[in-house]
C-alpha cells in the first residue's frame, strides 16, 4: 500500500530490470506503480480514480507501444494532462517531444538525472494543477455573480413592464422542461440533444432570463400603452431586440464566452421567425441559433396562455394549437413536436407561477 501523502509516478516498461531500476531510484521519495506495455497502463489508468503526477514511458514495447500509447493519453481528456517522460535511446529523443513528452530519460540511467527530471516535471505539474484550482474558484466567483446579476435585471424587466408579473420566470420553466425533453428523448431528437448538450443547458436557462432586457429601453407611453400598438409605435417596439444585444454586449468584458453567447442570441433573435418574416433581421430556419428558437416557442407560449391589458387569455388547448399552426413557419418544427408532447408540463408551469 502505497503512501497517500506523497506522488505517484508510474513506470511503463516490458524489461522487468528497467522497472527494478527505476523503482529502486525512485521509491524513497514517490509511490511507484508500473505496467509492462501501453495496453496495460491505459487500462491501469482508466481504473484509477487518482491519476499519478507524471508516466515513465518506454517506447519499444509489446501489444502497445510508447508513440501509440502517449497518443492515446493525449486525446483522452481525463488523461491529458498527465506529463510523459520517455525512456529513450538518443536516437528517439526529437519524435519523443513531438509526440507531446515533456522530458525524456535516456538509457541506461543515471540516478542524479532520473531524479532530478522526474522532481521538476512533478513540480511544474503541481504548480500547474495550483493554477487550475485557483481558476476554478474564480470562474466560480465570477459565476455566481453572473447568476445574481442576471436575476436583478430580470426583476428590473419585471418591475419596468406591469404587465410581465412571472412572466419571466414561467419562461425559463417553459425553456428548461423542453430543453430537457430533448435530451431525455436523444434518439428522437439526436442533433438537437447533442447542440444543447454542447450549449449547456443550464447556462441557457439562465440566459432566457434577459430574452426581454431591451424593452427597459422602450418609451413607457409604448410599453405600457393599454392597447394594441400602431405600426410606428410597434416599430419602435421591436427595437427591444437590437438594444437588448447591445445592453448584454456592455455586459461582460470577455466577448468570448457561452453566457454572452447565449444572452445575446436570446435577446437579439427570439422574434425571428423560421420561414424568415421575424425581426430584427428576418433570418430563417436554422441560421436563427437554436437557444432563441427555443425561447421563442416558450415565450409565444406564455403570451397566449396570460391575459395582458389588450387581450384576454387563450385557453392551454388554444395555444398548443396555434404553436402548431406555426410549425414550420413561425417556429421550428422539431420543437413545435417536442413542445407538444409535453404540453401538460408547460400547462402545469403556467397555472402554478400565474
Amino acid at each position: 500500500m502505497g503512501n497517500e501523502n506523497i506522488s505517484t509516478v508510474l513506470v511503463v516498461d516490458d524489461v522487468d530490470v528497467n522497472v527494478m531500476i527505476l523503482e529502486e531510484i525512485l521509491q524513497t521519495d514517490y509511490n511507484i506503480i508500473s505496467a509492462s506495455n501501453g495496453k496495460e497502463a491505459l487500462e491501469l489508468l482508466w481504473s484509477r480514480e487518482t491519476l499519478p503526477k507524471i508516466v515513465l514511458l518506454d517506447v519499444n514495447m509489446p501489444e502497445m507501444n510508447g508513440f501509440e500509447t502517449i497518443k492515446r493519453i493525449k486525446d483522452d481528456p481525463k488523461l491529458r494532462r498527465i506529463p510523459v517522460i520517455f525512456i529513450t535511446t538518443l536516437d528517439e529523443e526529437s519524435r519523443a517531444l513531438a509526440a507531446g513528452a515533456v522530458d525524456f530519460i535516456s538509457k541506461p540511467f543515471k540516478e542524479d538525472v532520473v531524479k532530478l527530471r522526474v522532481k521538476n516535471q512533478i513540480e511544474l505539474k503541481n504548480y500547474s494543477d495550483s493554477l487550475e484550482e485557483m481558476v476554478a474558484e474564480k470562474t466560480k466567483e465570477i459565476t455566481t455573480s453572473l447568476d445574481a446579476m442576471l436575476e436583478a435585471m430580470a426583476n428590473i424587466i419585471e418591475y419596468r413592464n406591469l404587465e410581465s408579473g412571472s412572466h419571466v420566470k414561467r419562461v425559463q420553466l417553459y425553456s428548461k422542461v423542453l430543453i430537457d425533453h430533448i435530451m431525455n428523448r436523444s434518439s428522437h431528437y439526436p442533433e438537437y440533444a447533442y447542440q444543447l448538450m454542447l450549449l449547456e443547458p443550464e447556462i441557457i436557462v439562465k440566459s432566457v432570463a434577459l430574452h426581454d432586457v431591451g424593452k427597459i429601453g422602450i418609451p413607457d407611453k409604448i410599453l405600457l400603452k393599454p392597447g394594441r400598438l400602431d405600426p410606428g409605435e410597434f416599430d419602435i417596439m421591436k427595437t427591444h431586440t437590437t438594444i437588448g444585444k447591445k445592453i448584454v454586449e456592455s455586459i461582460l468584458i470577455d466577448k468570448k464566452t457561452i453566457h454572452l453567447q447565449h444572452y445575446r442570441d436570446i435577446a437579439y433573435c427570439h422574434h425571428e421567425r423560421f420561414d424568415g418574416k421575424g425581426y430584427p433581421r428576418g433570418i430563417n430556419g436554422y441560421d436563427i441559433p437554436l437557444v432563441a428558437r427555443v425561447t421563442s416557442i416558450a415565450d409565444v407560449y406564455d403570451a397566449l396562455v396570460c391575459a395582458r391589458v389588450y387581450k384576454a387569455a387563450f385557453s392551454f388547448d388554444d395555444a398548443v394549437k396555434i404553436i402548431m399552426d406555426g410549425s414550420g413557419t413561425q417556429f421550428d418544427a422539431q420543437l413545435c413536436k417536442a413542445m407538444f408532447e409535453i404540453q401538460d408540463k408547460f400547462r402545469a408551469i403556467a397555472e402554478e407561477h400565474k
